[in-house]
């Protein structure tokens, strides 16, 4: 039977919204702190700008280094077993945070209890991911691949548009605390949705090493960490850089951010699996640069807002659409790896991108970095008509 026929699949959309409402659950405990962390390490602990690009990017630095591992484990071992093993070490960040947040430390010790708080996310993020798309690909089907990406990325970037706001305002009222607390319940909640949805077998064939599987996403995988940039920008820096110059509203950021998000996903979502996801891709870093470009000059918050919405609209299909094309050009017994190796690039960007432009804010501010950002998605595009010329699509 060739994988590439369409299946009708009983349920199909109960049975992903189910899938998909857990993963927006456990992502609020990104979504929550990731506004508050900068806050937390800058003002609370009183440590520089650099430390807080390190607390946000070792979550994803954790998360590429596991991801092979997650994807091993959802292709060998079980996909939901990895999704829930991934809810739990993402609980198990909470309590970290509550540590940090109500321990009487030395600053640095309270960071380094954050930090461990950071990793354990990140790897329950790379086994959630990695794990729900390989459980939802085996009940859906591989010709959903898109739409199975799509509904996901909507309720990842709708946590954030939803938690951080309520984060900041939940920081406000109760302190740091209040977030380590609801981290580590959501996931839980979310276990308990996704235990009783059935598993799916794993598939067998032969292993392929990961250096092959390497080979065969670094392109796409390059091209949507230079995307990630504009992302890993506004989550770490749109904060402070309201903050530096005495403007209100930046729990509005990563909301405008995800509403412009969600907003593509919904409309367009169906894009990369009709026309292909090369020329999806083009246009969507295209828009992205923009975004960025917009929020390097803006001189008052509604500009700014109005470029973490542009944004949001360039990075909203990016990774589906070379994601769909991944799907196409791989073994089917190594899907999960290797849709988790194209993500890790994706990590590999939140991870970098908030240290080395640290230092780019102390010296230039905070508004330059998104000149790099910029940069980064017009960089994306080549990458992406490379990636098109050098593995044309195996003929059926």
């Amino acid at each position: 039977m060739s994988d590439a026929r369409p299946l009708r699949v009983p349920g199909e959309n109960r049975t992903l919204g189910s899938l998909t409402f857990a993963i927006f659950l456990t992502y609020l405990t990104v979504g929550l702190p990731l506004p508050v962390i900068p806050l937390f390490v800058y003002n609370d602990l009183g440590l520089s700008n650099t430390l807080v690009g390190v607390a946000v990017g070792c979550q994803f630095f954790a998360t590429v280094l596991t991801r092979a591992y997650a994807g091993r484990q959802a292709d060998n071992v079980g996909a939901k077993r990895t999704t829930l093993k991934g809810m739990l070490a993402c609980s198990a960040a909470g309590l970290m945070y509550m540590l940090a947040a109500l321990l009487p430390l030395p600053p640095m010790a309270s960071y380094g209890i954050l930090i461990a708080g950071r990793l354990f996310l990140g790897f329950g993020e790379s086994l959630l991911i990695s794990g729900n798309f390989a459980w939802a690909l085996g009940l859906i089907g591989p010709t959903k691949s898109g739409k199975i990406m799509s509904w996901n990325g909507m309720a990842i970037y709708g946590s954030l548009a939803a938690g951080a706001p309520l984060g900041l305002l939940m920081n406000r009222q109760f302190g740091f605390v209040a977030l380590g607390v609801s981290t580590l319940i959501l996931p839980l909640v979310a276990f308990l949705l996704d235990f009783r949805i059935r598993p799916v077998p794993t598939t067998g064939g032969r292993r392929i090493s990961l250096f092959a599987i390497a080979k065969m996403v670094w392109q796409p995988g390059l091209a949507l960490a230079l995307q990630g940039c504009g992302f890993a920008l506004i989550g770490t820096f749109m904060t402070l850089l309201f903050a530096s110059r005495h403007w209100e509203h930046a729990g509005l950021t990563l909301t405008c951010f995800g509403i412009a998000f969600v907003g593509v996903r919904l409309l367009f979502g169906n894009l990369p699996d009709k026309i292909g996801g090369i020329r999806v891709a083009m246009i969507s870093l295209a828009v992205e640069a923009l975004g960025q470009t917009v929020i390097l000059f803006s001189c008052n918050p509604w500009i700014a807002l109005a470029g973490a919405m542009i944004t949001g609209c360039g990075c909203s299909l990016m990774f589906p659409s070379l994601g769909v094309e991944v799907v196409k050009r791989v073994p089917i017994q190594v899907r999960g790896t290797a849709v988790g190796g194209y993500a890790a690039f994706q990590d590999v960007s939140y991870a970098a991108t908030g240290p080395v432009t640290g230092v780019m804010a102390t010296a230039l501010g905070y508004s330059s970095v998104f000149g790099a950002g910029a940069f980064c998605a017009l960089a994306g595009i080549a990458i992406v008509m490379l990636f098109a010329k050098s593995a044309p699509l195996p003929e059926s």
